[in-house]
């Protein structure tokens, strides 16, 4: 484990690709989900979603996070702990560099954009303390 990004592990999280994010749960389970993500320069990974989903209860109660971007031959793991943002303006930025990378019709990312900002959400954001790297 290494506790920064190698360069083809920035490479790797900057291609087309989801994340798979672990929280944990109540009981100590995990509680696993899909979803979009964005690498900063500075190696933060920046994410959003609706403030009353699962895993934003657990973020609260417990800030460690797992997140895993992989395709069938390679993969990179990155552990750390979260923080939870419900300033609306970190919000609307985030999601709009977000549909950016993951909207690939332009014409139609203002509606995304839109529609996602009416959601009540909150920004996650996180620098990766571990990070393992995969390949074959």
């Amino acid at each position: 484990m290494t506790s920064m990004l190698s360069d083809w592990a920035r490479e790797f999280l900057r291609g087309d690709h989801v994340a798979v994010v672990s929280t944990l749960n109540r009981d100590g389970s995990s509680h696993l989900t899909t979803m979009w993500y964005l690498l900063t320069d500075d190696g933060t990974l920046v994410m959003s979603t609706p403030s009353r989903n699962q895993k934003v209860k657990n973020l609260r109660r417990d800030p460690r996070i797992a997140v895993c971007v992989g395709d069938a031959a390679r993969s990179v793991s990155l552990y750390g702990r979260v923080s939870i943002s419900e300033d609306q303006a970190l919000v609307r930025q985030d999601l709009e560099h977000l549909v950016e990378r993951y909207v690939k019709d332009e014409g139609i990312r203002p509606q995304v954009s839109a529609a996602l900002v009416q959601q009540s959400r909150v920004a996650l954001r996180f620098t990766p303390e571990k990070v393992t790297e995969f390949s074959v």
